[in-house]
């Protein structure tokens, strides 16, 4: 299952450096598959999707720090645990009840972004 942002987030800044997917954004930024990924061009996602890498997306919220779903892999693949709850003060990266995905699907994700 991918991992949230809540609402107590202070916006420190300390998950997004640590994403190996860089699927954590600024609140208000617009964010891109291809960021922080080997993607370009037109790509099938996990769910079999058609999408472009480079697109520009709205940001998910405009109050705190947020994770892009279809790029948070949990860290797996890369860590033992996500690194964004690792290293929050105040522990408000926390399971995303609706996006649950099993370990070969995070995987699956991770070798999608990252060209494997």
């Amino acid at each position: 299952m991918a991992i949230k942002i809540t609402e107590e987030c202070i916006n420190c800044g300390a998950c997004e450096v640590e994403c190996p997917n860089n699927a954590i954004y600024e609140n208000g930024d617009t964010w891109k598959y291809s960021d922080g990924t080997s993607l370009s061009g037109t790509f099938k996602n996990h769910l079999g999707a058609s999408l472009s890498a480079d697109h520009k997306n709205e940001p998910l919220t405009d109050e705190v720090f947020f994770i892009v779903p279809d790029k948070c892999t949990e860290c797996v693949g890369f860590h033992e645990e996500p690194q964004c709850a690792a290293v929050c003060p105040v522990d408000c990266c926390i399971p995303d009840e609706k996006n649950k995905e099993d370990e070969p699907i995070l995987l699956t994700k991770k070798n999608i972004l990252h060209g494997e």
